[in-house]
């Protein structure tokens, strides 16, 4: 049987919700760097259960955002 390129489970498709560590994986940063993001309000999320959800259109908006140091990481060596 010929795969759909339009299936829903399609890895290559583009998901609507994004568990920590995917959503990690997405933005090319640690799952403990996601967390402060999320911590600190920068990033939205969704919670079924004890689960914490990114949407894919958060994830989007974050990337395509200017990000500027905060003054407590001024002055640190990169």
């Amino acid at each position: 049987m010929p795969s759909n390129s339009n299936s829903p489970c399609n890895e290559s498709a583009t998901r609507l919700l994004y568990d920590r560590k995917s959503a990690a994986r997405q933005l090319s940063i640690s799952v403990r760097s996601l967390d402060y993001l999320i911590a600190g309000r920068e990033l939205e999320t969704r919670r079924i259960g004890k689960k914490v959800l990114i949407p894919h259109g958060a994830l989007s908006r974050f990337s395509q955002a200017n990000h500027f140091a905060s003054p407590k990481d001024v002055g640190k060596a990169a």
